[in-house]
C-alpha cells in the first residue's frame, strides 16, 4: 500500500492491522512497531506489515485519513435531513469528520507531526486534498472550470485551521469548535458568488491553487 494508492479501497488485512494498531498509537506514536503489534494482536505476522505498509507509519497514516473521508462521506449520504445550501453542506461534512475523528484524537495529533516531517509534505499535501475534494463532490460539486481549485484551496484553508482549532481544545466539547469553523466558513461562503471580473483579477491566484493540487487531482 503506497501513498499513491491511499484513495483505493484497503485490503481488509491492512484495515484489519491499521484498526489494530491505532490501540497503541497514542502511548507508542506512529511506527513500525505500532504497526507490528497490531499485526500480532490479531494474529497475524509481522512480515505482513511491510508488503501491506512498505512505507510504514506514512502509509498507515494516509490510510487512516482515507477511511475517515470514507466514513465522512458515507454518513453524508445517509442524512435523512441533509442541508440544502452549499455552505451548508460543507459545514455538516467537516463536523462529520471531525466527530469521526474524536476516536482517535491522539492518533490523529501525532499523525500530523509525523506528516509535518518535510519529506512528508507531499503526502501531507495529498491527504488533505483528498479530504477537501471529496467534501465538494459529496456536496455536489464537481465542476472542473476555475472554482474547482479555487474552491479546495479555500477550503484546505478552512479545514486545516478547524482541525488545528479542533486539536487544541481539550473541553470535551465542540461548541468552541462550531463557532470557529462558522467564521471561517464566512470566507469560503463567497467563492460561489465571485463575479467574473473578480476571477479575471484572480488569475494569479488560479496558477497558484493550480501549482498545489493539479499533481495531487491527477492521482484521485
Amino acid at each position: 500500500m503506497s501513498p499513491d494508492s491511499v484513495g483505493e479501497s484497503p485490503s481488509k488485512d491492512a484495515a484489519a492491522i491499521l484498526e489494530a494498531a491505532l490501540l497503541h498509537v497514542p502511548f507508542d506514536g506512529w511506527g513500525r512497531d505500532v504497526l507490528v503489534a497490531g499485526a500480532s494482536d490479531i494474529g497475524m505476522d509481522s512480515a505482513v506489515v511491510d508488503e501491506l505498509f512498505p512505507n510504514g507509519a506514512v502509509d498507515a497514516i494516509l490510510m487512516h485519513s482515507a477511511l475517515a473521508d470514507a466514513a465522512m462521506t458515507d454518513k453524508f449520504a445517509t442524512m435523512a435531513d441533509r442541508p440544502e445550501k452549499i455552505h451548508l453542506m460543507i459545514r455538516t461534512l467537516i463536523l462529520l469528520r471531525l466527530e469521526h475523528a474524536n476516536l482517535h484524537k491522539e492518533a490523529i495529533r501525532r499523525g500530523l507531526a509525523v506528516l509535518a516531517v518535510p519529506s512528508n509534505t507531499p503526502a501531507s499535501a495529498k491527504a488533505l486534498y483528498r479530504t477537501v475534494d471529496a467534501m465538494w463532490r459529496a456536496a455536489g460539486q464537481r465542476d472542473t472550470d476555475f472554482s474547482f481549485y479555487t474552491k479546495r484551496a479555500s477550503l484546505a484553508g478552512v479545514y486545516s485551521a478547524t482541525l488545528l482549532a479542533w486539536l487544541a481544545d481539550n473541553s470535551g466539547s465542540m461548541t468552541a469548535t462550531e463557532a470557529f469553523l462558522d467564521r471561517r466558513l464566512r470566507d469560503i461562503g463567497q467563492i460561489p458568488k465571485m463575479t467574473a471580473p473578480v476571477k479575471a483579477v484572480m488569475t494569479t491566484g488560479k496558477r497558484m491553487a493550480m501549482g498545489l493540487f493539479s499533481t495531487m487531482a491527477r492521482s484521485r
